[in-house]
C-alpha cells in the first residue's frame, strides 16, 4: 500500500497507515512520512494516539526489560578509563601503541556484545514469535490489522473498516504457497477478536503464510474452501 504524503489517502487508508506505524510494520520512508503528519497534523496524531490505546493491552504482555543499573557504568569504565592506569610499557611488541589500541578496542567490542546480547535478543523470546499483517484488497473496504503470537497460539484481530452483511460471515484463511487455503476459522463480530490457532496451522506460520479473509455464509464456508470473495489479504511479517 503507496500512501501519499500531499494528496489525501484513500478511505480508510490514514486509520490503517496509523495502526501500521503504532505496529512498526512501515517501511523507512513510509515511518518518515508518519513522524511528520505527527508533528504537523492534529488529527493524524489523534488517530495514532487512538491505535496505542487500542493496541496496549496486546503490550501489556511484554513488559521493557531493563539492563541492570551495572551495565553502562561497566562499559564507561572499558571505553573511558584514564590511561595512566595502564602498566608501564615494555621493549618490543608490548610497548607498540598500535598493538594497545588495537587490544582495547576488540576488549571492548567483545565486552560490549557479551553485555548487550543477552537484553537486545532474550533467550526466551524465539525469532518469530510474533507475527503481524496488514489484510486489505483493492476494490474492498475491508481492512484487518492482524498480530500472531505464537507463544500463545492466537491471532488477534482489529478491523480497521468494512462491516459484514446481513447473512455473512467473514472467515480467516492460510495459504502456503500454491497448496489449497487453510480455514483458520470464523472471525467473531467486533472491533478486536481472536482465534485459536490449531497445532497443525502454527509451524506453517511461523514460516511467514499469506492471510485472507472472505465472505461466507452465517457459520463459515460449507466446502471447507473459500466459496465466496477474498475482501482482504496480506503477508505475515516479522516485528
Amino acid at each position: 500500500m503507496t500512501l501519499a504524503e500531499d494528496n489525501g489517502p484513500e478511505r480508510g487508508g490514514d486509520d490503517l497507515f496509523a495502526a501500521e506505524y503504532v505496529l512498526g510494520v512501515l517501511a523507512m520512508d513510509e515511518r518518515q512520512i508518519a513522524s511528520r503528519r505527527i508533528d504537523t497534523e492534529t488529527a493524524f496524531a489523534r488517530l495514532v494516539d487512538n491505535w496505542e490505546v487500542h493496541f496496549s493491552p496486546m503490550a501489556a504482555a511484554y513488559p521493557e526489560i531493563e539492563p541492570p543499573a551495572s551495565v553502562k557504568p561497566a562499559l564507561d569504565r572499558r571505553l573511558f578509563a584514564s590511561s595512566s592506569a595502564a602498566a608501564p610499557p615494555r621493549a618490543g611488541l608490548w610497548s607498540s601503541l598500535g598493538f594497545w589500541r588495537g587490544l582495547a578496542a576488540a576488549a571492548v567490542a567483545a565486552l560490549a556484545i557479551y553485555v548487550a546480547v543477552p537484553y537486545l535478543s532474550p533467550p526466551a523470546v524465539a525469532p518469530q514469535e510474533r507475527l503481524v499483517a496488514s489484510l486489505a484488497a483493492d476494490g474492498s473496504d475491508v481492512k484487518y490489522l492482524v498480530v500472531y503470537d505464537a507463544a500463545r497460539r492466537d491471532v488477534g484481530l482489529s478491523l480497521v473498516s468494512g462491516e459484514r452483511a446481513a447473512g455473512k460471515d467473514f472467515e480467516l484463511w492460510m495459504i502456503e504457497g500454491k497448496n489449497a487455503p487453510v480455514s483458520m476459522g470464523v472471525i467473531p463480530a467486533g472491533q478486536t477478536t481472536h482465534l485459536t490457532v490449531a497445532p497443525a496451522v502454527q509451524q506453517k506460520l511461523a514460516q511467514g503464510a499469506v492471510l485472507a479473509v472472505s465472505v461466507e455464509p452465517t457459520g463459515g464456508s460449507p466446502t471447507g474452501q473459500p466459496t465466496g470473495p477474498v475482501v482482504a489479504a496480506g503477508d505475515l511479517k516479522g516485528i
